[in-house]
């Protein structure tokens, strides 16, 4: 099937790095970048981030690198020793690591996934990842420890590039949410909504209803047909439980028929080992801490927030997204849109008291609660534009 006009995605604003001049306190992060800044003679000032450079030693002795940082890039010793005597600061890649802490690019589904097909899961590298964490945490180490935070805070500096102009909707529910439900298909067609709308889909990045909501992302750009063949396969494996290896599977086998899909964004963690990442967000911010990932992905959330029915952790999301809001620390409120009355007044109950917190305050004009997922989008735009949103039969 060929991509329908209609598509909505990252924009290339946002997907590609603005342009900047040569040298003078910029980041590289390709060998590209790196040959057309030295082929100005200078690095200095410059940021090179995890970069392959063991074939340009003779730049880097030629080039002026004065206070230029090597951030994780692999280099023959030669070339060490010329920018060290330059006054540069490199910091070597560390061997033995399923992961680049100096990574200047976000994650992508291909790359976690790497070796799904021949050894299963449990041989990938987010995977590996997770165990490698689960150790360290454990022993306690301080380096590691470190290595996580550089790791994380080169993510955040990756997904801010990427997200430059977007105008983003965050989608959040739980991982529960099965392929082959109505619930799963209603988040799928919110997705491709939002994104046929121009708006960039964030989630949290794991399965259930984050996924659902970035495979309807990957679905905008082809005709409708395809998004309800794709959830008619999908159902075959419902969860990632028992077996993330087939549930994995399932989603790889509709990129490859459906290749080049719409992007949107996934920002999942390690901490929750037992919540692998899903393979229709198209670009993955993963973190080892989770709350760095989840205020990420709320504050990201510029364009607002659609609040699908989860659990604990959507529950705290809620409250994290309604904080900022309540006090304005962010700005004027974002859009915030519940999902599904009896979930958020009955069973768990948190419009009642999102509605107090918000009462004669700026944010009140800024939530809205409905029935259905259809109505989401309609909410959203309303409350966007400064309007009350009244859903039918309220």
């Amino acid at each position: 099937m060929q991509p329908t006009p209609e598509s909505a995605s990252v924009s290339a604003s946002a997907a590609e790095p603005s342009p900047r001049l040569p040298g003078g306190d910029r980041e590289i992060e390709s060998l590209e970048e790196f040959d057309e800044i030295t082929a100005h003679g200078s690095l200095a000032g410059c940021r090179v981030q995890a970069i392959d450079l063991t074939g340009r030693t003779s730049s880097l002795r030629d080039c002026d690198a004065t206070g230029a940082v090597f951030l994780g890039c692999a280099m023959e010793q030669d070339a060490v020793d010329a920018v060290r005597a330059a006054g540069a600061l490199v910091f070597p890649p560390v061997p033995g690591l399923p992961f680049d802490p100096y990574r200047a690019l976000l994650h992508t589904p291909e790359e976690l996934f790497a070796g799904l097909a021949e050894g299963g899961y449990e041989a990938t590298p987010d995977a590996r990842a997770y165990a490698w964490f689960q150790e360290t945490k454990a022993d306690g180490d301080v380096f590691s420890s470190m290595l996580r935070s550089i790791h994380d805070d080169s993510v955040s500096d990756a997904l801010d590039e990427l997200l430059v102009s977007a105008r983003v909707v965050g989608v959040m529910g739980g991982h529960a949410m099965a392929r082959g439900t109505d619930a799963y298909e209603g988040a799928a067609r919110l997705g491709r909504s939002l994104a046929r709308a121009g708006f960039t889909v964030a989630t949290g990045g794991g399965p259930g209803a984050m996924e659902a909501a970035n495979l309807g992302a990957y679905a905008s750009v082809f005709r409708d047909e395809m998004l309800d063949e794709a959830l008619e396969l999908l159902g075959k494996a419902p969860s990632f439980t028992p077996s993330i290896t087939e549930w994995a599977r399932a989603a790889f086998d509709i990129r490859e028929r459906w290749p080049s899909g719409g992007a949107s964004v996934g920002i999942p963690t390690w901490f929750y080992g037992h919540e692998p990442p899903n393979a229709f967000a198209t670009h993955l911010a993963k973190y080892f801490a989770n709350a760095t990932r989840e205020d990420g992905l709320l504050a990201r959330s510029n364009a607002g927030i659609i609040f699908l029915p989860g659990a604990a952790g959507t529950v705290q999301e809620v409250f994290d997204a309604a904080t900022p809001n309540y006090y304005e620390s962010r700005g004027e409120p974002a859009p915030m849109v519940l999902v599904d009355r009896a979930h958020w007044t009955e069973h768990l109950p948190a419009w009642p008291l999102l509605q107090a917190l918000a009462r004669g305050r700026s944010m009140e004009s800024r939530i809205a609660l409905v029935d259905t997922v259809q109505e989401a989008p309609d909410a959203l735009a309303s409350l966007s534009s400064g309007g009350q949103f009244s859903p039918s039969g309220a």
